[in-house]
């Protein structure tokens, strides 16, 4: 038998004596707790860290690509010096002096360390801050003529095979495809 008072419930045992419980509330219907469980956090810092791990070789991969893009913007006023003097010697210079250009070390950017042109072959070589996959790397344009003018090359292998300084070609940029 069981009698209620005040909240409670008392039940008589076989041997006669009084057990008292106390009723549990249980939350109302809805009503849910609030808060994430450490296994739901550990999922999610599980997955930040695989976003992490993808997301952070492809940005280095990408600065380094934009570092090799530099080289590529300075090469632009060297391939215009050489154009023109092959237009009008139909040869192509000697050296950045004979093109009419600034000395190789003269011609720098943040990343890169000298812009030299010589033989129809733009050789940049890259340094100061740039990454250090690229320090001291090099990567060519070579110059051949054709009907509309010149047309450059990106290359790593100017002589057809890579010398060991040659810019990895993961970090080439679309162009030198």
């Amino acid at each position: 038998m069981a009698a209620q008072r005040y909240g409670q419930t008392t039940y008589r045992t076989n041997d006669h004596r009084e057990s008292t419980m106390r009723h549990v509330q249980r939350p109302a219907a809805g009503f849910l707790n609030k808060g994430f469980t450490l296994i739901e956090l550990m999922i999610v810092v599980a997955i930040i860290g695989i976003l992490a791990a993808i997301a952070i070789p492809a940005y280095q991969n990408y600065t380094v690509r934009a570092q090799v893009t530099e080289g590529l913007s300075l090469a632009t006023g060297a391939k215009v010096a050489v154009w023109d003097f092959y237009s009008q010697h139909g040869a192509f210079p000697g050296s950045n002096q004979s093109a009419g250009l600034a000395q190789p070390q003269s011609i720098t950017g943040n990343y890169v360390k000298r812009v030299d042109a010589a033989n129809g072959l733009i050789t940049i070589v890259y340094g100061g801050n740039a990454n250090t996959a690229i320090q001291n790397k090099t990567l060519y344009l070579s110059g051949k003529s054709s009907a509309d003018g010149l047309l450059w090359t990106c290359t790593t292998a100017p002589g057809g095979t890579a010398p060991a300084t040659a810019v990895p070609r993961q970090y080439l940029p679309s162009s030198c495809a």
